[in-house]
């Protein structure tokens, strides 16, 4: 697990690093998708979720979600275009559950990707993510999780 500044970023990820989302190929070539841990601190407590549909189509870069907290409203972007398979019955029961495991139990939706191979080749992971959020975070000024 690699860090910058205290947040959590699994180097086993792949992130879209300006949109605060990572996104995980399955075996099924389904791909999960789910908030940063800096992308959580930045928010404060998740208080409201409210993903697209199953079966609704997305855009890589467009909202797969929506995410409340006390001082922010705003999209969860999908990091891969692709047709919402499944939600985080979970996280509708206890949106806290995106800011206490944001890597596991927190995860928003998972996609069947339309290009995974395209949409994927420019996300970052491992020592490149690493690298790339702590640039992200010098320039927002972020002091850390």
């Amino acid at each position: 697990m690699g860090a910058v500044r205290g947040c959590n970023i699994p180097e086993d990820l792949m992130y879209s690093v300006d949109n605060n989302v990572w996104v995980r190929q399955e075996s099924d070539g389904s791909a999960t998708v789910g908030l940063t841990s800096y992308a959580c601190s930045l928010a404060g407590q998740i208080v409201s979720y409210t993903p697209k549909k199953v079966g609704k189509d997305v855009k890589k870069d467009k909202s797969c979600a929506t995410v409340e907290s006390g001082k922010w409203v705003g999209p969860a972007k999908a990091p891969v275009a692709g047709e919402v398979i499944a939600i985080n019955d979970a996280v509708s029961a206890q949106p806290g559950l995106i800011n206490e495991d944001p890597y596991g139990e927190g995860w928003l939706v998972k996609i069947k990707p339309a290009d995974w191979s395209g949409d994927s080749a420019d996300l970052t992971t491992g020592a490149d993510a690493l690298a790339a959020f702590e640039a992200k975070m010098e320039a927002d000024g972020f002091g850390g999780c």
